[in-house]
């Protein structure tokens, strides 16, 4: 008995077709006369965008406010165990050690 795919989610398609836009739009753009045409529906349509992204502006703002001073306190946790420097600096001192190794100048 075949195996059936199973159908695809709504998160699934929106993904899918999201790649597929962002993949096919440089090859729409090299036909002629699309710059004006995207000029024309982005004429058109831009006004009605920008209508339904006032919507969602407020919400987005304030859950962002939200998350922001969590966010950042998780980063700065992060960054201080992180040996960032001293690994920076190894790297330094090894790139440096090649230079005098192969007898190249550096600054």
């Amino acid at each position: 008995m075949p195996v059936r795919i199973p159908a695809p989610r709504r998160s699934e398609l929106i993904t899918f077709g999201c790649a597929g836009v962002a993949s096919f739009a440089p090859f729409y753009m090299l036909i002629p006369g699309a710059e004006e045409r995207v000029a024309r529906q982005t004429l058109k349509w831009a006004p009605k965008w920008e209508r339904n992204i006032t919507f969602f502006k407020s919400p987005v703002e304030r859950s962002i406010q939200k998350v922001t001073p969590p966010v950042a306190r998780t980063v700065q946790r992060v960054e201080h165990k992180l040996p960032l420097e001293k690994i920076a600096k190894r790297a330094d001192n090894r790139i440096k050690k090649n230079f005098d190794l192969l007898g190249v100048q550096h600054s």
